[in-house]
């Protein structure tokens, strides 16, 4: 398959009704997309709305992409680039494009991704940012949600305050922050790891998109923590993502009176590993901690 393309085309992909996944398997490269004419495209039997998207693509929309492309510190990393993250890659259905702000190196480094409510008890909390703090200096990059509060927030202030290395993957476009309060924490995160998105500039938060950024930080993990999650939390999503990829699930539990570890403790039940230390997490992933051109381990 070609993994060549001009970033425009590329760049059109983001911004097409539908994915067109199939249609870069099926033509080689986005311009060969593009390129194709409308009687190949009919012949694939592609939608409407799509098929008049190829026919004219949103090129204002793409320039508007380019020149944030253009600010120092913004990438665009495609599904054929060479620092696209293998474990992403190897999802169902990954993401064509990943714009990141920050240093794009670490995304193929090796990751666990903690998650939890925005309504963390005092003890979730402070478990999340002892329990992320400890996984930094083992060698592991935090992975997030952009979410600034709660269990997911605390996780990165915990990665930060160790090694700092940390990936918060967005649910809208980087080219505005979400919540606007918390600027400081995107600032150290861009500063000492990267921010993520599938979705070019100028994308407000939808809810469909949080289920889709959802797949993304289990997708870029070897495993997902879950601290202080309700039976129907919508933190439980990156599980079942992370389920469905073959990725480890650990939980912490908790009281059986709190219903903020119910979620938690349905996950032991089903089998994720019931964690109390961070070598309970060291010893599940022994197998996949060995040092290779994409990955590292530091031992402590």
């Amino acid at each position: 398959m070609n993994q060549n393309g001009c970033e425009e085309y590329w760049l059109a992909f983001a911004h097409a009704p539908r994915p067109v996944n199939h249609l870069l398997n099926h033509f080689g490269s986005p311009r060969d997309v593009f390129e194709a004419g409308y009687r190949e495209w009919r012949t694939l039997g592609i939608k409407r709305d799509l098929l008049n998207y190829l026919r004219n693509p949103n090129w204002a929309a793409v320039e508007k992409d380019m020149q944030w492309l253009a600010q120092p510190g913004n990438y665009l990393l495609t599904l054929y680039h060479p620092l696209y993250p293998r474990l992403l890659r190897e999802i169902y259905d990954p993401p064509l494009l990943l714009f990141v702000q920050g240093d794009c190196a670490i995304l193929s480094n090796q990751q666990i991704s903690i998650v939890g409510t925005r309504n963390g008890s005092a003890e979730g909390i402070k478990t999340a940012l002892t329990f992320a703090e400890a996984l930094s200096y083992q060698g592991f990059i935090i992975t997030s949600g952009m979410a600034t509060y709660g269990i997911e927030g605390a996780s990165l202030w915990g990665a930060l305050a160790g090694t700092g290395k940390v990936i918060a993957v967005s649910a809208q476009g980087l080219d505005k922050v979400y919540p606007t309060q918390y600027n400081d924490l995107v600032d150290k995160i861009v500063e000492r790891g990267a921010l993520v998105s599938e979705f070019p500039p100028g994308t407000p938060v939808r809810r469909e998109n949080f289920l889709q950024r959802s797949r993304i930080v289990s997708g870029l993990s070897l495993g997902t923590l879950v601290i202080d999650a309700p039976k129907h939390s919508t933190s439980l999503h990156t599980v079942r993502f992370a389920l469905e990829q073959g990725r480890e699930v650990f939980a912490i539990p908790g009281s059986i009176h709190n219903p903020l570890v119910k979620g938690c403790h349905q996950l032991i039940k089903e089998g994720a590993k019931l964690v109390e230390t961070i070598d309970d997490i060291l010893e599940e992933l022994q197998i996949y901690l060995i040092l290779d051109e994409t990955s590292f381990f530091v031992n402590s």
